[in-house]
């Protein structure tokens, strides 16, 4: 493998040359099967690879992450889908592997973010995940490795353009990590500290127990804050991510981004939404597009009239007291944040989204006026003593 690998450009076109090498003289990481990833496709194979080697090693499932713009907008491991999630995720028509159904629910939770995304995969990319990848709108995949017949599969989407990484598994970075800034060096060690179960160990609120699928959807919240821009605010359920509130300056906006985005994924799942009338031929990103806006409660009649090129005929909206009644019955969600809450306002908002578990670091002047709040809601939340800032 080289050492250094020329970009097209960078960050933007504008920005060029570019390129990716190592400072010191070994090989790169990665090889670059098919296709030419960017700039920003590399940032994102990086940090996603990171993300689910994680997973992998902690909830020992098979992993995957989309990713959008160095941050995920899923995460998931192996847990088996219901006839609903299937249909959602529009995975109803194919067999699928444990991996498969990995990328799946990863995928398939946000699919407006994960239009064009960038995939991550924790094993060897099998061949239903193959077929699975090939009819999706996304830029790349970053693997271990890849099965000589799902490889062809790849290397056929996007005319052969379509960027196939492979990455060393047994590589691992030097403890310090460097990078500039307006031509300044900055250096830190690396946030190689594990997510581990031991995280979870102190439990400050009335309410304790933390019942298998919580400890393993926690882990997972807590893996995906840590490779996710800060601040950030991640909720999860059933073995994936359902919401990811990235990169906002105040904590409680977190808070709603993410619970906006966990209510979208309830709601998609009610009887109602499941059997909208599409028109036939109607192509699955612009059917994720008309699914996402008919969800919205303010829709603007110059917005209902689009609807006319995508459903045979016009559906009627949710009524507010169906949809509160839809995502009252959401319950045993994760709320994680990667630092402390300065207040309740984020606790409040997450009771409305079903929220029954909270895991955060802990250590505000306010903390107990935030465990209050929790034993309010009998939510049970842990203090992991450990921020995880990612910028």
């Amino acid at each position: 493998m080289p050492s250094s690998l020329p970009l097209r450009y960078g960050a933007n076109p504008q920005q060029a040359p570019a390129r990716v090498f190592m400072r010191s003289d070994v090989d790169l990481p990665i090889t670059v099967l098919s296709g030419s990833p960017g700039y920003i496709n590399l940032l994102d194979a990086l940090n996603s690879w990171q993300l689910v080697r994680e997973l992998k090693s902690v909830i020992h499932l098979p992993a995957a992450a989309s990713f959008k713009h160095v941050s995920p907008s899923g995460a998931a491991v192996a847990n088996p889908l219901s006839d609903v999630l299937k249909k959602i995720y529009f995975v109803d028509d194919i067999e699928l592997s444990p991996l498969a159904v990995a990328y799946a629910r990863a995928r398939g939770v946000d699919r407006m973010s994960s239009f064009g995304d960038w995939i991550a995969l924790s094993d060897i990319v099998d061949v239903p995940t193959a077929k699975l990848i090939s009819r999706e709108v996304s830029d790349g995949v970053i693997a271990p490795a890849y099965e000589s017949e799902a490889l062809d599969i790849l290397k056929k989407k996007k005319q052969g353009k379509y960027s196939v990484v492979q990455i060393d598994s047994a590589y691992e970075p030097p403890a310090q990590e460097t990078r500039d800034i307006f031509g300044v060096t900055f250096e830190q060690r690396r946030h190689e500290r594990l997510v581990t179960p031991a995280d979870l160990a102190k439990r400050v609120t009335i309410k304790k127990e933390l019942p298998e699928n919580a400890v393993r959807d926690m882990l997972i919240a807590w893996i995906t804050l840590k490779y996710t821009q800060s601040n950030s605010v991640c909720f999860a359920a059933d073995g994936q991510v359902i919401g990811v509130g990235a990169g906002q300056q105040s904590r409680v906006h977190c808070t709603r981004l993410a619970a906006s985005k966990a209510d979208l994924w309830r709601l998609r799942q009610h009887a109602y939404v499941l059997n909208l009338p599409f028109k036939t031929g109607i192509k699955r990103p612009d059917r994720d597009n008309a699914i996402d806006q008919f969800l919205q409660p303010d829709v603007t009649e110059a917005e209902k009239s689009n609807w006319t090129n995508v459903f045979a005929e016009l559906p009627r909206q949710l009524s507010v007291t169906n949809r509160r009644e839809w995502l009252d019955g959401m319950s045993e969600v994760v709320l994680g944040s990667d630092a402390f809450f300065p207040f309740r306002d984020s606790i409040d908002r997450a009771a409305g989204s079903g929220v029954k578990y909270v895991l955060q670091p802990g250590g505000s002047t306010r903390d107990e006026d935030v465990i209050a709040v929790c034993d309010e809601y009998e939510m049970a939340m842990v203090f992991s003593g450990v921020r995880l800032f990612h910028h």
